[in-house]
């Protein structure tokens, strides 16, 4: 048996607030985030490639947000810095800011979102 490309291949982020909650990651990440309701649970698309890596916001039982636990680093291009600026005017807070991680591995920021998640942003410059 191989080993997996990849060791992440769904990921989902607890929300209490869908329309908030959306609203604030379309902000800050500067897209659209597409809907679908699947029963009593509702997701918003963070992913726009089919065939990538992806994860949604998730409202329904079940899905409490929180401050602890996993830590999901979203991937935000070459420059996190657009994207973490426009954190705080979404309603969000900035945890940590821009830092170099070293080695060649790029930089990463914290913030938490609308809804209390820890959240990463992840890029090459």
């Amino acid at each position: 048996m191989s080993a997996p490309v990849h060791a992440l291949n769904w990921f989902e982020i607890p929300v209490t607030d869908f329309g908030r909650a959306k609203a604030f990651y379309e902000a800050v990440l500067d897209r659209p985030i597409e809907s679908l309701d699947m029963g009593p649970t509702t997701m918003g698309f963070l992913s726009a490639d089919p065939n990538g890596l992806g994860g949604a916001l998730v409202q329904g039982d079940g899905n409490s947000p929180s401050g602890h636990g996993s830590l999901i680093y979203l991937n935000v291009g070459e420059d996190l810095s657009p994207a973490l600026a426009r954190v705080e005017a979404a309603g969000g807070k900035v945890l940590m800011q821009k830092t170099e991680i070293g080695n060649d591995f790029g930089y990463y920021a914290l913030f938490e979102d609308t809804e209390g998640n820890k959240v990463g942003f992840h890029s090459m410059r």
